[in-house]
């Protein structure tokens, strides 16, 4: 793996890697000593897969912002809610161990939160729904090329659909549109408007 990957500013862009070969759970552990100083490192584990992921610095714009503009809604409509962001979610019997780049738990704390969000500034290799599914993550949104997929856990499987069932008065376009404006100023301004009309 290229130890970093820099544009012509000298900021590290997001890549991922995954080891080829296969790995047990204690293997993996040793792999998570070794690289835990590493900054900006992120380790995921499934089905004896492990993929290395950098956080660039476009990859924690988009995650920032969306977290500021969903916690606005949060407070806006008198949702009660718990941000527990990438805290590392892990399980031996379940084969699978990674991080979200934000996490909340709607209403009271359970045994996982109610709501992940995962950005993906470039293609990964692991699958992306499994790992949720093992810890029956009720709903997990993908940010892709400036999109959000929305996916819902119905029957042990995840559905697509267009609309939130956590959050089902959110609407997905407009937070969408402001995580993409230029000004984070302007698009908290537009977002609380959109969701007091």
């Amino acid at each position: 793996m290229n130890s970093q990957i820099l544009d012509k500013t000298n900021i590290l862009q997001e890549q991922r890697f995954l080891l080829p070969g296969h790995y047990t759970w204690e293997e993996f552990e040793k792999l998570e000593a070794l690289t835990a100083d590493a900054p900006g490192l992120r380790i995921t584990y499934l089905d004896g897969c492990v993929e290395f992921m950098t956080l660039g610095e476009q990859h924690e714009m988009i995650k920032s912002i969306l977290a500021i503009l969903l916690e606005t809604y949060f407070f806006e409509m008198g949702i009660n809610f718990i941000p527990v962001g990438s805290a590392t979610r892990r399980a031996q019997q379940k084969g699978a161990s990674f991080e979200p780049d934000e996490s909340y738990y709607i209403g009271e704390k359970k045994e996982n939160p109610d709501l992940v969000i995962e950005i993906n500034i470039t293609s990964g290799s692991i699958d992306k729904l499994e790992k949720y599914k093992r810890f029956k993550i009720p709903e997990v949104w993908f940010w892709e090329n400036n999109q959000l997929s929305v996916y819902h856990l119905s029957n042990d499987n995840y559905d697509q659909i267009t609309q939130s069932k956590l959050l089902p008065e959110l609407d997905i376009n407009l937070l969408v549109r402001c995580v993409l404006m230029p000004s984070i100023i302007e698009a908290r301004t537009e977002f609380i408007n959109g969701i007091r009309l």
